[in-house]
């Protein structure tokens, strides 16, 4: 079949990394002289397909078929052909007669995927632990977190995990006000028997995304409570996210928010420094970028807390430098990065050294001083770290201050920031200095 022949082709041109993120998972439903039709995971990952690699698809298999082949795209749920529809797929016997109802999963939010640190470890142990059927966990998590930390990614990798490995687990996966719409819909239906029953004595796993949003919502909170009682008596499986933890939402019913808390509650924080950094690095390798580690190195440096805004970044990255012929300068890494969180125009270098100083007990002529003593050679290579990433200054402008070139100063950079990802103590003493940039 030409689409699998293709395929080999754009393995070789694509590059494994591009390839296994954006041709593997497409789907050939359909082919013939004429036409190939592909199924992407979901409508956002056809975009970004449609926008960024269809020209180069098209022209491959056209060139395998030997005749104008046209590739069309589509989500899976629109794939089934006339003659397909008609067909009833066998039931399996031990496969649950109800299926699981899932939301559309990202087919990157995976386990692989997820990025582990010490911000987010128990929460990716307790969701592998409630998939295991783990009892230490209890059969209701509760996860919260700020927007962008990982929360959803982890969701998904539970819904995806049960759905490839557990098959007869009816899953279902819905936000909180998908369950609240779908029970109004029920009460104006006359049909709650039905959605009750849906909930209650065909779903095997819960996961319930975003609980917050059923703020004032009571009769909502009040069906949910009563689900969550019944599933976890019948020993079933919870997972709830939300933005808070459950003594701080506001206008949740206290018993609702009793029983969301009568298992494990867990909170994903910031990812620190050397989790940002393995971040930045997987999703360069994936958007296809070729960044110098001093670029990643100031990407994680800046951007804290929502992980989208790194996306963001690499995403405004990625479109500049294919204006600019594919080439990625640091200049181009600083505006994208201050477009996203804006650069302090208070601090100097100069001022940096001077706080350093006081901080390490040395003095200021000691850090412009031609010593290599380690008692004077790092304070002087964490102030050239510090003012790289908290200025605008030029490496050249950095080194001027401590009688350095600005070889110099890449190096600094490049032992500090290495010595943040392998050592904590290190890395907590800088994660100190940053907090106290704010106070200059």
């Amino acid at each position: 079949m030409v689409w699998e022949q293709a395929k080999e082709v754009l393995k070789e041109n694509l590059g494994d990394s591009v390839y296994g993120l954006w041709v593997e998972p497409l789907e050939c439903i359909y082919s013939d002289s004429s036409e190939v039709r592909l199924a992407c995971p979901d409508r956002f990952y056809r975009a970004h397909l449609d926008r960024n690699h269809l020209a180069t698809l098209q022209e491959t298999v056209t060139a395998l078929s030997g005749s104008q082949c046209r590739v069309v795209l589509c989500d899976k749920e629109q794939t089934a052909l006339p003659s397909v529809q008609s067909r009833q797929q066998l039931r399996l016997p031990h496969i649950p007669e109800r299926k699981s109802i899932v939301r559309s999963l990202h087919p990157r939010y995976t386990f692989d995927a997820f990025m582990l640190g010490e911000s987010n470890l128990l929460a990716q142990s307790a969701c592998k632990s409630m998939i295991n059927g783990d009892d230490t966990v209890g059969s209701c998590l509760y996860i919260n977190s700020s927007t962008g930390l990982g929360k959803s990614h982890l969701t998904h990798a539970v819904a995806h995990t049960l759905l490839e490995e557990s098959p007869a687990t009816r899953l279902r996966y819905v936000t909180a006000q998908q369950f609240a719409s779908e029970m109004v819909r029920g009460i104006q239906t006359g049909s709650m028997n039905a959605f009750k029953a849906n909930y209650h004595d065909h779903c095997d796993f819960l996961l319930v995304e975003d609980v917050h949003a059923l703020k004032g919502k009571k009769k909502t909170q009040e069906e949910l409570n009563e689900l969550l009682d019944s599933l976890i008596k019948s020993g079933k499986r919870v997972i709830f996210t939300a933005k808070n933890a459950p003594r701080d939402l506001k206008g949740i019913d206290n018993e609702f928010r009793s029983r969301m808390g009568s298992g494990l509650v867990t909170t994903i924080q910031a990812p620190d420094f050397a989790t940002r950094y393995r971040i930045v690095e997987n999703k360069v390798s994936q958007s296809g970028l070729e960044l110098e580690e001093e670029a990643i190195s100031y990407i994680s440096q800046q951007i804290h807390g929502d992980v989208r805004r790194i996306e963001s970044a690499l995403l405004s990255l990625s479109a500049k430098a294919s204006l600019a012929g594919g080439t990625v300068e640091m200049d181009m890494v600083r505006d994208v990065v201050a477009e996203i969180v804006g650069v302090s125009k208070n601090l100097t270098t100069a001022l940096i050294g001077e706080m350093i100083s006081r901080e390490f007990n040395v003095s200021y002529k000691d850090l412009q001083s031609r010593s290599r003593k380690k008692i004077i050679s790092f304070p002087r290579q964490v102030a050239m770290y510090l003012g790289r990433k908290h200025t605008e200054e030029s490496l050249g402008d950095i080194g001027k201050i401590f009688n350095r070139n600005h070889a110099t100063v890449i190096h600094a950079i490049k032992v500090v920031s290495e010595l943040c990802r392998q050592d904590i103590s290190v890395r907590r003493q800088v994660e100190i200095l940053d907090r106290k940039m704010a106070e200059l």
